[in-house]
């Protein structure tokens, strides 16, 4: 199932940061922010990278595969409390590695 065009815009409308952005890939969104790959929408979740810092903001998100045989992901399910939302976007860019450069 590929996610609704509703769903990704209510994702991206509730991290609305100028350093967001993302790309659509097969019926699913990549999220980035400041060029790192920071989670992801799939099949109408929000998905983020389970770093330490993320799991302290998030103590009650459960972890799903983005799809079968993907590395599990933190499921971020309040969109409402853009406060969090933008303090776990630094968290995640303070903690995931630079992109890798080809």
């Amino acid at each position: 199932m590929a996610t609704s065009k509703d769903y990704s815009e209510q994702v991206i409308s509730a991290l609305s940061h100028e350093d967001v952005t993302y790309r659509r890939m097969m019926g699913e969104y990549i999220i980035y922010f400041r060029s790192k790959v920071i989670g992801g929408i799939y099949d109408n979740r929000f998905l983020v990278k389970p770093t330490n810092g993320a799991r302290k903001l998030l103590p009650g998100a459960c972890l799903a595969e983005p799809y079968a045989g993907a590395k599990l992901m933190l499921h971020v399910t309040d969109l409402s409390d853009t406060e969090i939302l933008h303090t776990l976007l630094e968290t995640l860019y303070a903690e995931l590695p630079a992109p890798k450069k080809h």
